[in-house]
């Protein structure tokens, strides 16, 4: 048994924070599951695009100032990240996309590392300007909020369709949708937000793509680790960031 313990002990303090880019990468089918510091992208090589993310919060202690400059991963297979750091629309065959971030800046800016990995090309896909400056930025407020109250474990990424249209500056497909999954230890909320140009993805129009964790695992054909018992739950409403503002904590920093 003494013989034992070191394995276990190795096993129990390794965590999804404290393996990050540099560490060699998991294969999981077509899937290649690439540890940053702080978050976890499993990344589809033909796609060159991240499928699924995931990340966990605590109290925001971190104030790292914003970079707006975005990155190619050094350390990561070329052929599997897109083609261009360049934005979306300059001289591409979409108009009207962000460089939209999965893991946003602001939720790692507790680590020069990690906020810096989040301007990673593989961290970034084409958004919906409408969307992506509306509904959702609208989560990632709700989890800044939260985050304040309670642990947050986050799982999202996108939706492709049949038809979706092709990017040739970047190589990559433009989604027809963005998932998110918040967990906290009394409650779960989801999203399914289309990355659309459109009024109807604004700020104000969040809680009308709210859906349950079951409608999510349909279409992105993975299980969400959860008690079965949260995932045919669909909220009225998304949760409400005026519980940070009475309490006087800190709002959004971008």
């Amino acid at each position: 048994m003494k013989r034992l313990l070191p394995i276990v002990l190795l096993v129990f303090s390794v965590g999804v924070g404290d393996v990050y880019a540099g560490a060699p990468a998991v294969v999981v089918g077509e899937e290649i599951e690439r540890r940053y510091k702080g978050f976890t992208l499993w990344i589809d090589c033909k796609r060159k695009a991240a499928v699924r993310f995931y990340y966990h919060l605590g109290r925001d202690v971190g104030n790292v100032k914003r970079d707006n400059a975005y990155y190619i991963d050094p350390e990561f297979d070329r052929l599997c990240q897109q083609t261009s750091t360049k934005v979306y629309n300059e001289n591409s065959n979409i108009e009207d996309h962000d460089r939209g971030h999965l893991v946003p800046f602001n939720h790692m800016d507790d680590s020069l590392i990690a906020s810096h990995q989040s301007n990673y090309m593989t961290n970034i896909l084409p958004q919906a300007k409408s969307m992506n400056r509306g509904a959702w930025k609208h989560t990632e407020e709700i989890t800044e909020c939260f985050r304040e109250f309670d642990d947050l474990d986050i799982y999202g990424g996108p939706i492709w369709g049949s038809n979706d249209p092709y990017l040739e500056t970047h190589s990559v497909d433009v989604p027809e949708a963005f998932w998110k999954v918040i967990i906290r230890s009394d409650d779960t909320i989801a999203w399914r937000i289309p990355n659309k140009n459109m009024e109807s993805v604004s700020f104000k129009h969040l809680n009308e793509y709210l859906v349950s964790i079951d409608e999510i695992e349909q279409d992105i054909d993975y299980v969400i680790p959860i008690n079965e018992k949260w995932k045919t739950k669909v909220p009225e409403k998304s949760w409400d960031v005026r519980v940070c503002d009475d309490k006087g904590l800190h709002g959004w920093g971008g």
